[in-house]
């Protein structure tokens, strides 16, 4: 199935603690069904200091939110939106916000 949130888009959280922020993604788990989103679901970790210059500590870090939770922002209207495709004359598939018909792929 293609990717319908992508490494480096702008997206706004649905549901959870973190309802209403922004971020990009940082990283998207396929296989999990997850993506990191930079600034949301913030955890903290008690970490045990590992070889030679990494301190231990409790370290705050990003922990992934399942992707049915995450909205794509929609290029033209600044607002949150559902991901649909369209393969383009020369045959390219890319992914269109549904809200405007703008193309996300540029």
């Amino acid at each position: 199935m293609a990717a319908k949130i992508k490494k480096g888009d702008r997206v706004q959280i649905l549901t959870g603690k973190d309802k209403g922020k922004r971020g990009e993604v940082l990283r998207v788990l396929p296989e999990d069904g997850r993506a990191v989103v930079q600034g949301a679901n913030v955890v903290k970790r008690h970490m045990k200091p590992r070889g030679m210059g990494q301190q231990g500590g409790i370290v705050e870090k990003e922990a992934p939110i399942h992707l049915s939770n995450l909205a794509l922002i929609d290029p033209k209207s600044d607002k949150p939106t559902r991901v649909g495709f369209k393969v383009l004359e020369d045959g390219k598939k890319v992914r269109v916000a549904k809200a405007s018909g703008e193309v996300i792929d540029a």
